[in-house]
C-alpha cells in the first residue's frame, strides 16, 4: 500500500476513539510519538500524531491538521511525574525517551518554580527509573497504569500544572502531514478521523466498545478509563487549545514563526 494510504497513530489508547472505526482504506502505523515525527517525515505515512515540540524543530517541512489533537483537559492523567520525595527536593529526575513534548515542558515547569535537578533521559520503565533517580517522568499508558498501582508515588500532573501557570489547555500531540504531502489524500484523511472521533462522542454503543478494549488493552477498570475519556484528554483541536498550543510553541518551544496548517487546496 501507498504511503498515501496509511495514517500513522500513537500506540496509547489516547488516539483509540479516533482510529477504531476507520475505514479499511486506510493502513494504520502505530509507533510511539516520538518516533512517529521520522516516520511522517520519511514519507511512511500521509499524517501522524506527532509530539508538539516535534512540530516547533520541523515546522519548515510540515504543516498542522485543523481541528484535531491530543489535548489534555486541565488534568491529563498520563502525563505524570512520579517520585519518593517532593519535586522541590529531587535531586534527579528521569526523563523518557518517547516523548519530546512532556520532556520539554517538564523543563520549563521546574524552571518556573526556580528548580534545577539533573535530568537523565532513561528508558520509560518507572521502576528502573526511580532506582535510580528521585523522580521519574511517565506517559502514555504507562503513567494510567502506574498512577493506579502506586498512588502515593503521583507528585504532579503536567497537564494540570500547565493549565495553572498558563490557563490554558496543553496540547502534547498534534496531527501533521509534510507541507508537500497531495491535498485529496490529507483532506480524506483528516475527515476520516474527524468522523470516527465524532462517532464516539456521539454514539453510546461505539464509545461502549472502545472504552472495553482500551480497558482490556491496558488493564485498567472500564470507569476509569472512561473518565480519561470523559474528562481529561480530548482529541478536538478547537479556538482554546489552538491559543494554549501557540503558547507552548512559542513559550517553551522558542518557536519564532506562526504555526502553518495545511491549506485543502
Amino acid at each position: 500500500m501507498s504511503w498515501q494510504r496509511v495514517l500513522g497513530r500513537v500506540s496509547f489508547i489516547n488516539c483509540d476513539p479516533i482510529f477504531h472505526a476507520i475505514s479499511h482504506n486506510w493502513q494504520i502505523l502505530a509507533a510511539p510519538p516520538s518516533w512517529l515525527t521520522g516516520h511522517l517525515i520519511r514519507r511512511d505515512c500521509i499524517t501522524a500524531p506527532i509530539p508538539a515540540a516535534d512540530y516547533a524543530t520541523n515546522c519548515n517541512e510540515l504543516s498542522l491538521l485543523r481541528d484535531i489533537g491530543i489535548v489534555g483537559r486541565e488534568s491529563v492523567g498520563s502525563v505524570i511525574l512520579f517520585g519518593n520525595r517532593s519535586v522541590e527536593s529531587m535531586r534527579d529526575i528521569a526523563l523518557p525517551s518517547d516523548s519530546s513534548t512532556s520532556n520539554m515542558l517538564m523543563k520549563w515547569i521546574l524552571a518556573k518554580r526556580g528548580l534545577d535537578p539533573k535530568l537523565v533521559p532513561m528508558g520509560p520503565d518507572i521502576e528502573s527509573m526511580l532506582s535510580e533517580c528521585d523522580g521519574a517522568l511517565i506517559i502514555g499508558d504507562r503513567a494510567l497504569s502506574a498512577a493506579i498501582s502506586n498512588p502515593e508515588l503521583v507528585r504532579m500532573d503536567l497537564g494540570s500544572e500547565w493549565t495553572k501557570i498558563t490557563g490554558l489547555p496543553m496540547v502534547f500531540g498534534v496531527f501533521a502531514t509534510r507541507k508537500d504531502s497531495p491535498p485529496v489524500f490529507v483532506n480524506e484523511a483528516r475527515e476520516s478521523m474527524l468522523s470516527s472521533y465524532k462517532l464516539f462522542l456521539n454514539e453510546e454503543n461505539y464509545k461502549s466498545e472502545v472504552v472495553s478494549i482500551a480497558s482490556q488493552k491496558i488493564a485498567l477498570p472500564k470507569d476509569r478509563v472512561a473518565m480519561y475519556y470523559e474528562s481529561e484528554v480530548s482529541n478536538i483541536l478547537d479556538k482554546t487549545s489552538i491559543e494554549g498550543l501557540q503558547v507552548f510553541l512559542e513559550e517553551v518551544c522558542e518557536m519564532e514563526s506562526e504555526p502553518s496548517w495545511f491549506k485543502s487546496d
